[in-house]
């Protein structure tokens, strides 16, 4: 019975890795629409806004259970700043989606990620397991890197070296993000440590834009009225999603497999959604998004032969 209770429990968090992965396309392509209506500042401030009410109300309503109330350890000082992530990537997905297109901004957010792992993995940074780099694992990460090739050249985008290294960017931290915010969760709980993270990116983004730009905040926040509702609530509420899922489950799972879940729903809810609403599917989109997809699974065979 124990047994059987162990694999439901993982089925169950790698159903919800392929969610959060599928949710996190769907929320950069909100966020970029938020932010091309009215500007990215006041998408990072409302949808920031958004999620730490949401999850102040949860955390008041259930504050006498513990699975939400979470274990009230003391954590280290650098882990309460995670949220200052989220102002770089918010930024990042924004140019990259609307310079080369949902499904390459996604591909490269998600080589990002696996190069961001491949670190990890290799110095054993922020307590993650140390592993070593061998040929196999070198040659699956080339083969995720001519499926990036082929998507660039496809022609469903603008192949711009540039905005193509800002999504790699914005992926390396994405996943140093989750690391960090996984880590919080251990000593905090998920949901407190998603609620430090979003009072840590509002901060940041409140400072930034306001000194920077605050002429054009104000004017965005005054337009925001007239826009869709579901515009207004998708970004943030998602974002509580992610950012909470995330934060239970990669503590739960082996991160490789987390990592090929995550990308792979990400890639092709991305494909779904150029498809479905920006009419521009190609075959070298797919045939590129396979070959990252098999250049994953490649390290997901070679770390699980490793460790049987």
């Amino acid at each position: 019975m124990k047994g059987y209770n162990t694999l439901m429990n993982l089925a169950l968090y790698l159903i919800l890795d392929v969610i959060t992965g599928m949710v996190i396309s769907i929320m950069v392509v909100a966020n970029t629409l938020y932010g091309q209506a009215t500007t990215m500042g006041v998408s990072l401030i409302v949808n920031h806004t958004i999620g730490l009410t949401i999850l102040s109300l949860i955390l008041i309503v259930g504050r006498n259970k513990p699975a939400i109330r979470g274990p009230g350890l003391k954590a280290p000082w650098y882990l309460y700043f995670n949220g200052l992530f989220g102002l770089a990537i918010l930024n990042l997905n924004y140019y990259t989606v609307i310079n080369t297109g949902a499904s390459l901004a996604m591909a490269s957010t998600v080589f990002g990620q696996s190069l961001c792992s491949l670190v990890f993995d290799l110095t054993g940074w922020m307590g993650m397991q140390k592993r070593s780099l061998n040929k196999a694992k070198a040659l699956s990460l080339g083969v995720s890197l001519v499926g990036i090739i082929i998507m660039a050249g496809s022609g469903e985008g603008t192949f711009a070296l540039l905005f193509i290294a800002l999504g790699i960017l914005a992926g390396a931290l994405t996943m140093t993000q989750m690391v960090l915010n996984s880590t919080l969760a251990i000593y905090k709980g998920a949901i407190r440590a998603s609620h430090q993270n979003f009072i840590g990116g509002l901060a940041a983004g409140l400072v930034f834009y306001f000194l920077l730009q605050g002429k054009e905040t104000l004017a965005g926040l005054i337009t925001t009225p007239s826009l869709p509702l579901l515009l207004f609530f998708s970004g943030g509420t998602l974002a509580v999603f992610v950012v909470v899922s995330t934060s239970y489950v990669i503590v739960k799972i082996p991160a490789v497999y987390s990592a090929l879940l995550l990308s792979s729903a990400q890639i092709l809810m991305s494909l779904a959604i150029d498809t479905l609403f920006f009419d521009s599917f190609s075959l070298p989109l797919l045939v590129g998004s396979l070959l990252m997809l098999a250049g994953m699974a490649g390290n997901l065979f070679v770390d699980k032969k490793a460790n049987p």
